[in-house]
């Protein structure tokens, strides 16, 4: 059963890009907590141990499987956070499992069987990212793999749509399509501001300063159960995606933001 739904608000996915060192995440994910936790917000503390999809074969990646669930079951005790983590192998799974409260599964690799049977066999809530280059109704294909393999304790997630090379863009009306799959629908508020080989010798950019627009027009949507926000304290001396990531000074008063605009939502019925 999902432990996140159920809270009138909405449930926060949120971390680092990166695992980059145990001091930076312990800090973090605390950090984070407090803020969730004055706010009454459920959470659930996010960083990848293993980026393997970056452009470039000497960036950094993190610390590994071994290293990394170590650190995040530390993160786990002595924080008292749930953990999300992405797995890209199927032999993964297991592993992270033991550790992870969500198992994440990226955009480019959300239609790949072996990994999704994987992941549904654990009986860990998923998160799905949805492909840039799948339409909402198209997810519908994936969610059956998972119930197929008998996993419906997913959720699926919008992280923007690939809009000619390096451009994304965000159809909130993909939102409420996928929405009508029947599953929690999570929005992305930071991958989808990624401008993919828009950075130096094409690697990845992005344009941080539009994360509070999308967020906020994506919560009024009225039908986005949980959002997802990479946060860092030093974006810019960030070792992933520094571009895309939400200063942690901005968090809170942002999910303030979007309490109230979720609060009038409440009000309403989008017969979804």
């Amino acid at each position: 059963m999902n432990p996140f739904l159920g809270n009138e608000r909405f449930f926060l996915i949120a971390g680092p890009c990166a695992l980059e060192s145990e001091e930076n995440v312990l800090y973090l994910s605390k950090r984070i907590k407090d803020i969730t936790d004055r706010l009454g917000i459920n959470y659930c503390f996010k960083v990848s141990w293993d980026k393997a999809n970056r452009t470039s074969v000497t960036k950094y990646r993190g610390p590994g499987i071994d290293e990394g669930m170590r650190i995040l079951k530390k993160v786990k005790a002595e924080n008292n956070v749930m953990i999300a983590t992405d797995i890209h192998e199927s032999w993964q799974a297991k592993i992270v499992a033991e550790v992870a409260d969500i198992i994440q599964i990226p955009a480019f690799l959300c239609r790949q069987t072996d990994l999704i049977e994987a992941a549904a066999r654990t009986g860990k809530v998923i998160n799905i990212k949805k492909a840039q280059f799948l339409s909402p109704e198209e997810m519908g294909n994936v969610v059956k793999k998972f119930e197929y393999y008998g996993n419906t304790d997913i959720m699926l997630c919008e992280r923007g749509t690939s809009f000619g090379y390096n451009n994304l863009v965000v159809d909130m009306t993909g939102l409420v399509r996928m929405k009508r799959l029947g599953y929690p629908v999570v929005f992305d508020a930071t991958h989808s501001v990624q401008i993919s080989g828009g950075g130096k010798d094409y690697g990845n950019s992005g344009s941080r300063e539009y994360v509070p627009y999308l967020a906020r027009a994506a919560m009024a949507t009225g039908v986005v159960d949980g959002l997802f926000m990479e946060v860092h304290h030093d974006p810019e001396q960030a070792k992933c995606d520094g571009s895309c990531m939400l200063h942690l000074d901005k968090l809170e008063p942002l999910l303030t933001e979007l309490i109230d605009i979720r609060k009038v939502q409440n009000k309403y019925s989008y017969g979804i």
